[in-house]
């Protein structure tokens, strides 16, 4: 582990999604009281995933030991594309939220990576144990034979969102939550921030916890970048939902925001899916929760009207890639989806 400079000074930065990728890092589901009285449907819906991934990028998969990487494997028979299994094992499916957070800097025509291993404790303590999910950077970092950088404080990927030129999207909600990193004012946070991620301008939305949502507010639910000064916001028009007034806050929020060179932002509004539920719960389903890969875009549906509205809007400003929606409502009873799921290795030449 690398602790004399800092990233940022080391001349690093976080690159948004859509910049090119080597591979996608998942962990592979498998503890059933994340999708209680419901796991079956969630390998099938992994298995599209991967499925459609593949062709364009290396997936690399945690499994947890040779009996289930044999599993795994048998489920991804005939996906044509490189599959990396590693004997990673974790408590949860989240890797998005356990696994390292990748960071790019140029060393001539080189490009050269970094992971940045923040700590993890399962959103706030809700989900014990998590031993093994807060191991799981370490290990990549390994398997990739990068450095790794110490992140100094409490984040999951998904409280977070960047276009690649030193703007960041994330909730108070989240990161300033004192389940997470208690003590530690805004000023701290933004500067562990700009340290790590070679950010330079942080937007703190001012409303993150959504109907069924767990995770105090991440925001790859909420709002994300689609460019660098362009921002698909989810937006509901029902007066009647909860999630009304807060989205139409954080809407309201993003069009008086600027970049860092303080061009105004594109703010797009994001359809939301008709509630949700399975029982009585309410579920965070959110077309926001899309993954960027190399080739493909996954994109979770809801059996929905609003699905084809969310996939054009996603086809309008990634012509070049493929939109793959794929149906997440059984998914999501885990309160997660593609987003959630994946985490991004980006290219380093």
């Amino acid at each position: 582990m690398h602790t004399d400079l800092t990233p940022s000074a080391l001349g690093y930065h976080m690159p948004a999604e859509w910049e090119p990728h080597q591979g996608t890092w998942i962990s592979w589901p498998h503890n059933r009281d994340t999708w209680p009285g419901k796991f079956d449907p969630v390998e099938p819906v992994m298995v599209e995933a991967v499925r459609a991934l593949a062709p364009g990028e290396t997936v690399h998969v945690n499994v947890l030991d040779a009996a289930h990487e044999a599993h795994v494997r048998g489920l991804l028979t005939g996906v044509e594309g490189p599959v990396v299994y590693h004997h990673i094992p974790t408590n949860d499916a989240w890797c998005r939220d356990h696994g390292a957070v990748f960071v790019v800097r140029r060393e001539g025509h080189r490009r050269k990576l970094a992971a940045i291993d923040w700590g993890y404790n399962a959103w706030g303590g809700k989900y014990p144990p998590y031993d093994l999910d807060d191991a799981v950077p370490r290990q990549m970092a390994e398997v990739l034979g990068v450095p790794r950088y110490e992140g100094g404080m409490i984040l999951e990927g998904g409280a977070i969102e960047v276009n690649g030129a030193g703007l960041l999207l994330t909730t108070a909600s989240c990161l300033l939550n004192p389940n997470r990193n208690p003590g530690i004012p805004r000023a701290a946070v933004e500067r562990k921030l700009k340290e790590m991620l070679g950010v330079t301008k942080i937007l703190w939305l001012p409303c993150g916890d959504l109907a069924g949502d767990d995770t105090d507010g991440h925001v790859d639910n909420l709002a994300r970048f689609v460019s660098e000064d362009t921002v698909l916001a989810s937006w509901t028009e029902d007066p009647a939902d909860p999630n009304h007034a807060p989205l139409a806050e954080n809407f309201a929020y993003l069009q008086a925001a600027t970049t860092t060179d303080e061009r105004p932002l594109h703010v797009i509004p994001l359809p939301t899916p008709a509630p949700v539920f399975y029982g009585e719960h309410r579920l965070p389903a959110s077309y926001a929760n899309f993954y960027i890969g190399q080739e493909v875009i996954l994109l979770p549906t809801y059996h929905d009207p609003r699905d084809r509205h969310a996939k054009d809007l996603l086809q309008h400003h990634f012509p070049t890639r493929r939109i793959v929606g794929i149906d997440c409502t059984d998914l999501v009873w885990g309160l997660g989806a593609f987003h959630c799921l994946t985490q991004q290795v980006p290219l380093a030449r």
